[in-house]
Parts: structure tokens; sequence; C-alpha cells
């Protein structure tokens, strides 16, 4: 039996980015393949002819584009954390219907996935825990959820598309107390500029009626700028769509590599390391 989702219902918000991650795996499949998003996609009883018609738009191809390479980019960061350090926590922060922390399960890592108890609802039903799986239900801000993190043999976390929606103090704090707590461990999360920012904003801030989009966290030099945050943190950053991969793949046209230019170059968006302090 297929899992209904309603119209308006905080099914739908998960089921969204669900399906951008579908159709990546349709038009780059040289680039990208979430056999989870595919099967989940087939197993829900939802009318999807409006997203089916948008996601072959110019702009939402790009969209699309740029979902692959940010989930492609986390995935690579943890992988590599994991060489060093196999039996570590693999954390996904804000996780909705994401399955980046299996699709890197090296058979001896830990797994976390963390979001909203409505989200997390949701995934049980959909995605239910697998062997050293846990979904934990939290608000991150909420720093709680720490003590359920087994991080004896290190910890990477990431998180993707989750940031543009905390002020920037809420992401300074929520950092320096993972500094504190789990010195050794990594975090990953994409980031842009103020300008890429405001651009996001506009789809959300209207129903959210905030007024003040300065007060989101954004970055454009974030090496020098969370950094400064505090001593205990080692900062770098590679551009989010050619940082990690040069797109030259048949399924991506020269115009797409040139809006992926733009990107990293005027917008700064990015992928984000922070270092915890301690041993690396």
């Amino acid at each position: 039996m297929k899992y209904k989702i309603e119209k308006n219902t905080v099914q739908e918000t998960l089921i969204i980015p669900l399906y951008a991650r579908k159709v990546c795996s349709e038009l780059y499949p040289n680039l990208y393949r979430d056999e989870t998003a595919v099967r989940l996609i087939d197993e829900i009883d939802y009318d999807f002819s409006e997203s089916e018609k948008k996601s072959r738009s110019l702009m939402q191809r790009f969209g699309s584009l740029e979902v692959a390479m940010r989930q492609n980019d986390l995935a690579f960061e943890v992988r590599d954390y994991l060489k060093s350090h196999p039996n570590a926590a693999v954390v996904n922060l804000g996780c909705g219907l994401d399955s980046t922390g299996r699709s890197c399960d090296n058979g001896s890592c830990k797994i976390y996935n963390l979001d909203f108890p409505d989200v997390i609802a949701v995934r049980n039903e959909l995605l239910p825990a697998g062997e050293r799986e846990e979904n934990i239900p939290c608000d991150l801000n909420n720093t709680e959820w720490f003590r359920k993190i087994d991080s004896l043999n290190g910890a990477v976390f990431f998180s993707s598309g989750v940031f543009y929606y905390f002020l920037t103090e809420q992401v300074k704090a929520l950092v320096q107390r993972m500094a504190g707590a789990f010195p050794g461990g990594v975090l990953v999360f994409d980031a842009a500029n103020r300008t890429a920012v405001k651009m996001i904003a506009k789809t959300w801030l209207k129903s959210a009626k905030i007024k003040d989009v300065g007060a989101y966290f954004a970055v454009s030099d974030a090496p020098k700028e969370i950094s400064a945050w505090d001593s205990r943190l080692q900062v770098t950053s590679r551009g989010y769509m050619l940082g990690y991969t040069d797109l030259k793949d048949p399924s991506v046209s020269g115009f797409f590599r040139f809006l992926a230019r733009v990107g990293d170059g005027m917008m700064k968006m990015q992928i984000v390391k922070i270092g915890f302090g301690g041993k690396q």
C-alpha cells in the first residue's frame, strides 16, 4: 500500500527535495544516483504532475544539478573522514528524507539522522532506521541531542540546505557548542553569500513574514569569517558546483557550466568544512 501525502502538510515539504533528487538521478545519471529517492517516490501516493511540469524548465534543471552536486560534495567529505575514523558517528543535521548517511555506510560507522519530531515521524514510516542507525527527533538549537551521539571514535556532522534558515547567531552558538562537545570532529555544510541568501529567502520569507533577511546566516569568506568565531575552529571551503568536480559530462551543457562558475564565484556558493580543535 502506498504512503499517502496530503497537500500543504509537513510531509509535502519533505517530498519536494526528495523529488528533486529523483529528477537529478534521471537527468545526470553519470554524476549522481539516489536509488532511495527513486524508490520512495514510487511508494508515495501524491500528485506529482505539477512538480513534473516544473522540473523540466531550464532553471529547475539547473536547480536539480545544484542539489546533485551538494549531495555529492557532502558525501565526499563524510567518506573522507571515515577513511581515518572508520567507527565514527555520521550525523545528518536536518535530515528530512535524505539517505546520505546510508550511502556513505562503511559497515562500521554509526548513523544518526536528526530533525524535528514531525519530520522524524514521517521518516520512521518511510525510512525506518536500519542497522547501526538512529532517527532522533529534536530541535538542532537545543543541544540536548549532543548526549545521544556516540562520538568516542570521532564524529562527522553534515547539513544540506539547512543553515540558510538559521540566524547567524544561532549557527555561531551551535558551532561553538559543538567544538566543545566533539573535539576532533568535523562539520560540513553548504553556504552562500548575502546576495544568494536573499534570493533563496525570497521564496520562504514572505510566508514566514520575516523582514530582516540580513540576520540570516550568509558567508563570503568562510575561513576568515567563521575562524573569527572561536580559536578552536579550523575552517576551509570549496566551491559547491565546481570545487569537487569539473562538470565535464555530456549531460551538463556549457551554459550550465557557466552558471556553475557564477554560483561558485559571484554567489560564493560553497561547501564549508569546520574541524573542531583537538585531534583531527
